[in-house]
């Protein structure tokens, strides 16, 4: 087995399944980083979908009030910020199990990368004069018969194909969503009757992009969408930095030397809490740290991190472990290299969780907050206690962050959630009760 940044006691705990926070030792070392995306495709993307804004108002009338925006409101968290902040300061929550069109946090990338294709589709057909056109001419039949004979793939545990088929179809593409065996059946049943063609796998996240990645590389007019390798996908999450330093300043919530901001953040395969990241450290710079959650029986991002540079990630596998958890977003078992190698000098550190903490969240957000969202939603909320740990300690220790607890910012980033059906969430929060009930006992 190759080389980890790893103790004996963390490999151990990863391999029984034991809740860790692990820092990475190489935060802060821009040499350790071989890929470093431009700031400038960022500020790209977020003018691409300004561009798109008018049009995704029309194809999607829940924008409409937002002039075409998709963006999660920032919600302060008093109630909830009793139960599950020692640190003190202030608990916000980022809600992107609330974005519209999408429903996840997903919704940004997903969406931002097929706009990239149909933009480039339209600019070479001649439906665009330029990036200064009116972009609602997409809607009309030419843009549609144009975009029909192209097909959009992707591989997914469900939230990016929910987003990627969704956008795609609205647009007028085939759309093909290649389904790991941990999808949910309703977001399956949610894209076929958008006319999104769906492909069940009996294997796992890897396995569905490797076979939707193969399937799209023999048609020429197939389009795949690469949750691991996807620069336009991390862009488009990368822009919900810029709108949350936005939304901060809106609400006089400083970040600076004497204001931190910790942000805690769901990792699958990366693409996402990667993109973010790198928006939130290019705005606040050392200001920001940031932290990814993932269940302990899919700790995929932790092991890339851990990871030599430019080396291709450890299967969870290796570690004895099945993914074997309800929060399906997570459920990954080999994290991108790519994102590994984009972030690793900007990631401040990794946990991991149980799914019984999951669903002890989940069941706080729904009493204190009145929040509804999927488990892998909720991991979010341990943060703020696994910065109490000892390894926790170490790191505010480590970065003179004591004295500046109580003026500091806990982020929690939400994923998914409000497309979740009723029934499928009260399932969630009968379990979510159960557990609790038999924790008190």
């Amino acid at each position: 087995m190759p080389a980890l940044l790893l103790s004996e006691q963390q490999i151990e705990n990863l391999r029984s399944g034991t809740p860790l926070l692990w820092l990475n030792p190489a935060y802060g070392d821009r040499a350790s980083a071989p890929a470093r995306p431009e700031v400038e495709q960022m500020l790209a993307a977020e003018q691409r979908l300004a561009r798109f804004a008018p049009l995704l108002a029309q194809l999607f009338p829940e924008l409409a009030a937002n002039q075409g925006l998709i963006e999660s409101p920032l919600l302060t968290a008093p109630i909830l910020h009793q139960t599950v902040n020692p640190l003190g300061g202030r608990t916000l929550i980022k809600a992107d199990h609330a974005l519209p069109v999408a429903g996840s946090i997903k919704a940004r990338g997903g969406i931002h990368e097929v706009l990239c294709f149909a933009e480039q589709l339209a600019l070479e057909h001649k439906l665009l004069s330029g990036t200064d056109d009116d972009y609602r001419k997409l809607r009309q039949e030419d843009a549609r018969q144009l975009f029909s004979r192209y097909e959009v793939a992707v591989g997914s545990t469900g939230n990016l194909g929910l987003s990627i088929g969704i956008i795609g179809a609205a647009l007028g593409f085939r759309a093909t969503v290649h389904m790991s065996i941990d999808a949910k059946q309703w977001k399956k049943e949610r894209l076929r009757k958008r006319g999104v063609q769906v492909v069940e796998h009996d294997a796992d996240y890897g396995a569905a992009v490797a076979a939707g990645r193969a399937q799209s590389d023999a048609d020429p007019y197939s389009y795949f969408v690469d949750d691991e390798n996807s620069p336009r996908l991390f862009m488009g999450y990368a822009v919900a930095a810029l709108r949350l330093k936005q939304q901060l300043a809106e609400q006089q919530i400083p970040v600076d030397a004497d204001h931190p901001l910790f942000v805690y953040l769901p990792a699958g395969v990366g693409g996402a809490p990667g993109g973010i990241t790198f928006g939130l450290k290019a705005l606040f710079g050392e200001h920001v740290h940031c932290f990814f959650a993932e269940p302990v029986q899919a700790p995929c991002m932790l092991l890339g991190m851990a990871g030599a540079p430019g080396s291709e990630p450890l299967p969870v596998y290796d570690f004895g472990l099945q993914i074997d958890t309800d929060a399906d977003g997570l459920a990954v078992g080999t994290a991108s290299q790519w994102v590994c190698d984009t972030v690793r000098d900007q990631l401040s550190g990794v946990y991991t969780a149980t799914d019984d903490s999951l669903y002890r969240q989940l069941l706080l957000l729904k009493q204190l907050e009145s929040i509804e969202v999927e488990p892998s939603a909720a991991i979010g909320c341990l943060g703020p206690a696994m910065l109490n740990t000892t390894a926790g300690q170490q790191y505010i220790a480590h970065h003179q962050l004591a004295d500046r607890l109580s003026q500091c910012s806990h982020l929690i980033w939400t994923t998914g959630g409000s497309f979740v059906p009723d029934s499928e969430y009260q399932g969630y929060l009968q379990k979510a009760i159960e557990k609790s009930n038999s924790k008190l006992s």
